[in-house]
């Protein structure tokens, strides 16, 4: 298998700790995606990533059916639970997280457009549903010792994924002084090697 991403794209992160956690051997091949001619249109139509590649060619995307793929892989560290009600639970916890992720790349990207073309009222919004994200995070969790109870699972990878990609591109969120929950679970995660090793290039 070989994994089509970028060094920096926390959905290709959740990836890539999933298959950590998982011990699944994969290549990596990182590709552009803000260029035009991105070679990425070459695995996905909408040119994004990550995208997974198979031994037969077959490609697989975006990042929530890559990880259910591969959680059915090997039965090596079950990340999603079987019971229907667990599994939405935890795939719930996943498209909070993605969605935070997917507000907070939109305003990165915005920003990236030439001053008199951007949006600030476009940019309140996504923020918006950032400051509300990070609040419906810190609810689900509690005073939980992970997202979903006493299990590592992908909720929590997600839920890192989000928190730290937050911490790499708007430093100025204090996330982790409104949210001393979400301090403690990044604590935890910032010590397991699958986090530890796929860190973004600064």
């Amino acid at each position: 298998m070989k994994l089509i991403a970028t060094s920096t794209s926390p959905y290709a992160r959740k990836v890539r700790i999933v298959m950590a956690e998982k011990r699944i051997e994969c290549d990596l091949q990182i590709e552009p995606v803000g260029v035009p001619d991105t070679p990425v249109f070459r695995f996905n139509p909408l040119g994004k990533v990550p995208v997974l590649l198979l031994d037969d060619g077959t490609a697989i995307y975006d990042s929530p059916v890559i990880v259910d793929y591969l959680d059915n892989v090997t039965p090596v560290g079950k990340l999603i639970p079987e019971p229907t009600r667990s599994r939405i639970h935890v795939k719930s916890w996943e498209a909070l997280g993605d969605g935070i992720i997917d507000a907070a790349v939109g305003i990165v990207m915005e920003k990236r457009r030439p001053t008199g073309q951007q949006s600030e009222e476009w940019i309140s919004r996504q923020r918006k549903k950032i400051d509300h994200g990070l609040q419906a995070l810190s609810q689900e969790l509690g005073d939980k010792h992970y997202c979903t109870g006493a299990t590592f699972n992908l909720a929590d990878i997600v839920t890192g994924c989000t928190l730290f990609y937050l911490d790499f591109r708007f430093g100025e969120i204090n996330w982790r002084g409104e949210y001393e929950n979400l301090a403690r679970l990044t604590d935890k995660l910032s010590k397991r090697k699958s986090f530890k090793d796929t860190v973004p290039p600064s």
